[in-house]
């Protein structure tokens, strides 16, 4: 009966999490949008040549996008409070720990690997190719339950990642190109920037997807 109890338990909060998916898709956008233009102005202007700066600065990558990060969440986090007060429900429900149970394995480890590889190797090509990879699986560990438009994001982060990963492991003048910091940074400028406000731009053009009923 305990088993049993707890399967319905979870079906219920996966239908409620799908049910209020539209609700989620209209508050993430904003933070992607914000996210994505910072991403866009911090790895354009980086992945720009400039002679008074050094070539390889990988700390600098490093505090960079943690900023652009800690912008990120924070506005995310305002966004999600604001709207569970409105609804009168905690923010911390059954539906968000189970989001946060699929979001954060992935991006833990991403985070982790990411930061170690700049701290000890110094590669930030390998830091942007583990964090673009690891995000869009954390994505996609939603997929159950979250918009369809977060789920082919999450495939786009996914294939990006895959496609730096297998050019990083070319040897030459490729090689040697990806593992300078500018196209560390053009690559988190075309991932986190350029999807994120393609994905924005989906959600506020787009419909609204239709309510699914709730038993």
């Amino acid at each position: 009966m305990s088993s049993q109890h707890e399967a319905l338990e979870s079906l219920r909060v996966i239908r409620s999490l799908m049910e209020r998916a539209h609700v989620y898709r209209a508050i993430s956008a904003p933070a992607a949008l914000v996210g994505g233009i910072l991403s866009l102005i911090a790895g354009m202007a980086a992945g720009i040549p400039n002679p008074g700066v050094a070539p390889s600065r990988p700390l600098a990558f490093l505090g960079t996008w943690l900023a652009i990060l800690a912008v990120t969440s924070a506005l995310n986090f305002a966004l999600l409070f604001r709207e569970a007060a409105r609804r009168g429900q905690p923010l911390l429900s059954d539906g968000m720990r189970m989001a946060q149970r699929a979001i954060v394995p992935p991006m833990a480890v991403g985070g982790v690997l990411g930061i170690g590889q700049i701290l000890y190797f110094e590669d930030t090509a390998m830091a942007a190719t583990l964090w673009i990879l690891c995000y869009g699986l954390a994505l996609l560990a939603t997929g159950g339950f979250s918009p369809k438009g977060l789920v082919r994001l999450g495939w786009s982060f996914v294939a990006t990642g895959t496609a730096l990963f297998l050019l990083l492991a070319l040897r030459g003048e490729v090689y040697a190109f990806l593992r300078h910091d500018r196209a560390s940074s053009l690559a988190m400028a075309a991932t986190f920037g350029l999807l994120h406000v393609v994905y924005a731009g989906a959600v506020f053009l787009g419909k609204k997807p239709a309510k699914l009923p709730l038993p």
